[in-house]
């Protein structure tokens, strides 16, 4: 028994503990605009910019812009990053909705015919962790 109440009083803050990705983004060709993460939960969700877990921005800085995203539950996400260098606060497209405007993803690469899936960017996140993107 007196073993169970410590593990039972740390219970609730383990289960709720908050952690933070740290995101390099290399290869910021201008400091124009700025650059936004979006952090996605579901494979339902990603890539719906009306259904994103949590995002952030940041002013562009040529070469290499960090940016720390807060409160994440432990969980598995995906991260979406785009340079809106015109600061519209959109991911301009062409006429065949292929980004005009530099991105990348948590993990995966484009593909011949499309962005990757959720489980080709997940992370998994138990602790604060430091992410390294490029564009």
């Amino acid at each position: 028994m007196r073993i169970l109440v410590p593990i039972l009083f740390l219970l609730p803050f383990t289960l709720f503990s908050q952690n933070k990705i740290s995101i390099t983004v290399d290869g910021v060709k201008t400091s124009n605009g700025h650059i936004s993460v979006a952090v996605y939960d579901k494979s339902e969700s990603f890539l719906k910019f009306d259904r994103v877990f949590k995002s952030d921005s940041t002013r562009a800085k040529k070469g290499i812009t960090k940016i720390d995203i807060d409160n994440l539950p432990p969980g598995e996400y995906a991260l979406a990053v785009f340079h809106d260098e015109n600061g519209n606060n959109h991911l301009d497209t062409n006429f065949l909705g292929v980004p005009t405007e530099p991105f990348a993803f948590s993990r995966g690469k484009m593909r011949t015919f499309g962005p990757p899936s959720f489980k080709d960017c997940v992370l998994s996140i138990r602790s604060d962790q430091e992410v390294h993107i490029s564009f």
